[in-house]
């Protein structure tokens, strides 16, 4: 007679992983760099949400966050592929293209433009032609000094009449609190940052929007390489970015202790109420409708226009492309639009 001996079976399963291949048990995860266009601010709550929420992780992504020093630069990175995908303004985008970049927009963030210069309210800049004869200050790779010829143009103003100063990003607003300049370029969802340095009612907005540049800002974009070779792990990225501005949306205080945590050094108070101003940017009835940062290609084509008219490209761009909206996956909007 055979005898049979009982074993146990999670000795069995033991003793199959230890001869199956390292990482035959867990599916390695693909790298992926995103290259954020500025140190760490509200605007990029939302991708340390995901990292931490760990949507990333659960797509097969190990997802390396990395600062930038402006659209000028995280273009650099994704175009040179030391970036996988990145974040960066529509219209340094478009003008890189016409020089032969090879990066498009993948997905929005803002769909509407928080471009805006601030300046001091003991001298304010209050209309378009108060900045001839100024001092601005910006980083040589900033999105809004990178467009200003075509605000310039469209608004008559002499660009050799203003004078750009270099900075550091993080120089910003103690170049205009202290007067070393005339205005800086920012976001209008920096607001909360100079309100702390000068005191409310010191920091005076200029807003592009409102003198008829309100195109596409804030975009994810993604170099030809990462989307010939990279396809679904693009497009497994944004859906897992945009669940994580879903999730800031739908719970800003979670979303603020979450990023506290993965980086310590900003200031809570101040982010809060900078990610709440970009808020404003996305509630419209085209993320209600499609989902966070659908891309309208009339929107987008309206936006290359101008750019093709009064910034003095190279050569004309096609609207199409700068932008592919192939590997978009729609999240819904919490919020009701505003």
């Amino acid at each position: 007679m055979t005898r049979r001996i009982a074993v146990p079976l999670a000795a069995v399963c033991s003793a199959l992983l230890a001869l199956m291949p390292l990482g035959a048990s867990a599916q390695a995860k693909e790298k992926f760099t995103f290259a954020l266009n500025w140190f760490a601010v509200g605007d990029h709550a939302a991708y340390w949400v995901a990292l931490d929420k760990g949507y990333y992780a659960q797509r097969g992504l190990d997802v390396t966050l990395e600062n930038s020093k402006g659209s000028g630069d995280s273009i650099a990175k994704v175009d040179t592929g030391r970036a996988d995908a990145g974040l960066a303004d529509a219209v340094p985008v478009i003008s890189a293209s016409s020089r032969g970049a090879r990066v498009k927009m993948v997905g929005m963030v803002f769909d509407k433009t928080p471009m805006t210069f601030f300046s001091h309210a003991d001298k304010p800049l209050l209309k378009p032609k108060d900045l001839e004869g100024k001092t601005v200050a910006a980083p040589a790779g900033d999105s809004q000094r990178l467009a200003f010829p075509a605000f310039a143009r469209l608004n008559q103003i002499d660009p050799a009449k203003v004078t750009w100063v270099n900075i550091e990003p993080t120089a910003k607003v103690a170049s205009i609190a202290e007067k070393r300049v005339d205005g800086v370029a920012d976001y209008t969802t920096g607001q909360p940052f100079y309100d702390k340095a000068m005191g409310p009612g010191k920091a005076v907005r200029l807003q592009w929007a409102d003198y008829g540049f309100d195109l596409y800002a804030m975009s994810i974009i993604a170099g030809e390489k990462t989307m010939a070779e990279k396809p679904q792990q693009l497009k497994a990225f944004l859906e897992a970015s945009y669940m994580g501005w879903r999730d800031v949306m739908a719970n800003p205080k979670e979303a603020l202790a979450i990023f506290k945590k993965r980086v310590p050094e900003i200031d809570v108070a101040i982010i809060e109420a900078n990610m709440q101003m970009g808020f404003d940017l996305m509630r419209t009835k085209n993320y209600a409708d499609n989902g966070i940062g659908w891309i309208d290609e009339k929107k987008m084509c309206a936006s290359t226009d101008i750019v093709n008219t009064y910034m003095g490209l190279p050569k004309k761009v096609d609207c199409k492309d700068v932008f592919n909206p192939a590997f978009f996956t729609k999240v819904a909007m919490p919020l009701a639009v505003k």
